[in-house]
């Protein structure tokens, strides 16, 4: 399981370590070698203890998992965490979010809102993120900067948005960006189409033209309440899900986010054109958008991923939390304990993430080759004890604050709880600096 040309740039000792593939492992004593930015060696530690390394990390009562993949977002609304709580989608976005963002949203705003989301995320055990919110040119500079790994969508609207007066806009600037980052190790552009309900047919037909050119994935809000397929029904004839089937953007290449409302029909077309779907449970739940019926989509073979969706909606950017309330959210919507067990859950929050962005050759699960993207986490405090399944501790016992360390391409973000690139201090102080304007308190 090893190459021993050169000595290893990293040793990890951990109690536990995850892989996630192959499925339902744990391995106990074992260590992991990172060479490179890849994971060079995974095997016992004995082995391991006989291989030349620059530094030895031993991580006693700790569990390495690879780094978590927040599938969904819109990184720069942390600057709107809390701003219209308790309020159904439709009210929430026409009435507060986008006046709000008409108002307030320039490169500053998105800079500094993707600078607290990144580190947020990294304190939170997390080492990649799909991104879809307006400059992704900033966006996408944060994320080189911070170390971090991220799929940056390109939001395209029918109407004018932040940054792009228009689709046509909006698609230029995103070819453009595909062009100047596709050879970046840690960022992948892809197009992001807001909703159904918000981007027409003709619009659709150029995204799905230039995807197919570009090889680049599309992202885009489906099904995310019953009004909104209630809505386009009565309108069409056609729920939405049909509709994108019918203009072929389904596939897999093709990201559905939320998909709280799924018919027979509809679950044949996502297995039928393999198309992923990302799960965001506590957005849903807290809009109260209804519950995506993950266990019957497993079950069917789609590939299952979850996210945060942003700060505005949820209000935290922690997904581990969410993978947990993803877990036992499962269980009731499908009305069975087996549900989404914990070594799925965990697998849903990591490979299958990766397998959605197309970078499951790369990250996702710690294997021999890939990049060494890993967070360690500690169970030994008083919360997790004892320890039976360290994989359910994790998803039924344990918060983000047992985040230890984390590493993107072998390179330490996070180190003893501490981020190692970013100033916690100056980005707390940005933010509430922008919660004052926002809220009318200082000019």
């Amino acid at each position: 399981m090893t190459s021993t040309a050169a000595p290893l740039d990293l040793l990890l000792l951990p109690t536990w370590l995850v892989p996630v593939e192959p499925a339902g492992v744990v391995l106990k004593e074992h260590g992991l070698g990172i060479r490179d930015g890849c994971i060079a060696f995974i095997g016992p530690r004995d082995a391991a203890l006989k291989l030349a390394a620059r530094e030895v990390r031993e991580l006693p009562g700790m569990l390495l998992s690879p780094g978590l993949v927040n599938a969904h977002g819109h990184a720069a609304m942390t600057l709107f965490r809390g701003l219209a709580d308790d309020l159904p989608l439709m009210t929430w976005l026409e009435k507060h979010i986008w006046p709000a963002e008409a108002k307030w949203v320039d490169e500053a705003f998105v800079r500094d809102g993707t600078n607290l989301a990144i580190a947020e995320q990294i304190k939170g055990g997390i080492t990649c993120f799909s991104d879809m919110y307006f400059y992704p040119k900033v966006a996408s500079d944060c994320v080189h900067n911070s170390g971090m790994r991220a799929q940056i969508a390109l939001p395209i609207l029918d109407f004018p948005i932040p940054g792009a007066s228009s689709a046509d806009e909006a698609l230029r600037q995103g070819i453009e960006l595909f062009g100047d980052l596709k050879h970046h190790p840690r960022i992948k552009i892809t197009f992001g189409p807001h909703a159904p309900y918000t981007v027409c047919d003709a619009n659709l037909e150029k995204i799905r033209v230039i995807a197919e050119e570009l090889d680049a994935v599309i992202h885009m809000h489906v099904h995310e309440t019953a009004f909104e397929v209630q809505q386009a029904v009565e309108q069409t004839g056609e729920r939405p899900l049909a509709r994108l089937a019918r203009l072929g953007l389904l596939g897999p290449r093709f990201q559905a986010v939320h998909m709280t409302q799924i018919s027979e029909d509809d679950l044949a077309l996502l297995v039928e054109s393999n198309t992923s779907v990302i799960h965001c449970p506590e957005s849903n739940l807290k809009l109260a958008s209804g519950f995506c019926p993950v266990e019957r989509l497993w079950q069917a073979g789609v590939n299952v991923a979850i996210g945060t969706d942003g700060a505005a909606s949820n209000n935290d950017l922690d997904l581990l939390g969410e993978t947990r309330t993803a877990a036992m959210l499962a269980k009731a919507v499908a009305g069975s304990a087996t549900a989404l067990d914990a070594h799925r859950a965990l697998r849903m929050a990591t490979l299958n993430g990766a397998r959605a962005m197309g970078l499951d050759s790369q990250i996702g699960s710690l294997e021999v080759g890939k990049a060494a993207d890993i967070v360690a986490f500690d169970l030994s405090g008083l919360a997790q004890q004892p320890i039976y399944d360290p994989v359910s501790q994790l998803i039924y016992a344990t918060g983000r604050d047992c985040v230890k360390h984390l590493w993107v391409a072998g390179k330490p973000l996070l180190d003893d709880r501490q981020l190692t690139r970013m100033d916690e201090q100056q980005l707390t102080a940005t933010a509430i600096a922008w919660g004052q304007r926002i809220s009318g308190h200082s000019e």
